[in-house]
């Protein structure tokens, strides 16, 4: 468990057995939920994993501490990844994941603030977590506070337009405390990204709005570490990651399958994908 206010700089190799750990948190929790999204859960959780490992700044004994980093789950179905951190750092207890999606759980589908106050906001409605991510950022830089924002957005959610209100408006504002992550997995519950409204060219967009971008792999800690240092060096600009992912990683029959976006896995699925996970676990 962390147990200081620093932001922890957890090597590669060690973030790597964490995500995989989260991994076999997620499908547990949503075969017994028999409701939810393990596809998009799957393939951001080394990006969440990155995040409060290695980068932010945060206190499990205080979760809400004032001078912590923030992190706003824009994808909000992709919130069984952001539960499982939360457990592996004892800021909820792991018990209460069996809860998911049960009425009066305080672990719904979607983060839920009133009954989660320890999550930054209710995510859920795709398209608004970057507006609420910036318009934090812009609070804690009229504080002349140090904290920083990290906001993980799906790519089918760039479909949005309240997307690109706020693409437009925090490099105006020069919020070099914000970052921002796309989990580029080109999949939707409609089909593929690139089918259903295709978004290229991506990172020529966001350019052309002024942010600063890096395009990474998704599922390697050591590129997504270097994206975070030179996000770390920003003076001027927003950070926007494209991070290439696979939807459902890890899990040979759910990679890159559409039909996995919110259907979950049955008990003989689920003892398959651990077997599958735990064959890339140190003892």
């Amino acid at each position: 468990m962390l147990d200081t206010k620093i932001a922890q700089r957890l090597p590669a190799d060690k973030l790597k057995e964490i995500a995989k750990r989260c991994r076999i948190d997620i499908l547990e929790m949503l075969e017994k939920a028999a409701s939810g999204h393990p596809g998009g859960s799957l393939s951001c959780i080394d990006l969440i994993v990155a995040l409060f490992f290695h980068e932010m700044k945060l206190d499990p004994k205080e979760p809400l501490w004032e001078n912590r980093d923030r992190f706003i789950l824009s994808k909000g179905h992709g919130v069984p990844s952001l539960y499982a951190v939360l457990a592996y750092l004892d800021i909820i207890p792991r018990s209460e994941l069996a809860t998911l999606r049960r009425i009066n759980s305080r672990i719904q589908g979607h983060p839920d603030r009133v009954m989660l106050p320890i999550v930054e906001a209710s995510t859920g409605s795709l398209g608004q977590g970057l507006s609420i991510a910036q318009g934090i950022a812009l609070g804690l830089k009229l504080q002349k506070k140090e904290s920083r924002v990290f906001c993980l957005m799906g790519d089918g959610e760039t479909q949005e337009g309240q997307v690109w209100e706020a693409a437009l408006s925090a490099p105006k504002y020069k919020l070099n405390n914000l970052v921002v992550f796309i989990d580029n997995n080109n999949g939707q519950i409609d089909g593929h990204v690139t089918e259903v409204m295709d978004l290229r060219p991506l990172t020529d967009k966001w350019r052309a709005f002024r942010w600063a971008v890096q395009e990474i792999d998704g599922h390697d800690f050591n590129q997504i570490i270097g994206a975070l240092e030179k996000a770390r060096l920003e003076t001027e600009k927003p950070t926007l990651i494209v991070a290439k992912t696979v939807k459902g990683k890890g899990v040979s029959f759910m990679e890159n399958a559409i039909g996995w976006h919110g259907v979950t896995p049955n008990k003989e699925q689920l003892q398959q994908a651990l077997i599958e996970i735990n064959g890339g676990l140190k003892s």
